[in-house]
């Protein structure tokens, strides 16, 4: 299953940062997602630089032998 980042944030507009919207990434790849496409950067106030990285952790972080990524670190 394909999912867009775009309709991720259409589907959930009571999302207010980064961080949850890195959470809703993480739950659709437990979900089943095999396929995500950036086609939007997110407009919120702590989207950080590396934006794409982070989006493509928490969905990937999913299906790697290392376990979930969370979408945090101790230098964000």
């Amino acid at each position: 299953m394909m999912i867009y980042l775009s309709e991720l944030l259409i589907q959930n507009p009571e999302l207010e940062s980064f961080g949850q919207l890195l959470q809703i990434i993480d739950q659709k790849a437990r979900q089943g997602a095999i396929h995500l496409k950036i086609d939007i950067k997110p407009a919120y106030p702590d989207t950080p630089a590396d934006w794409e990285d982070k989006v493509e952790g928490a969905f990937a972080g999913v299906h790697s032998v290392m376990g979930a990524y969370i979408g945090r670190t101790e230098d964000d």
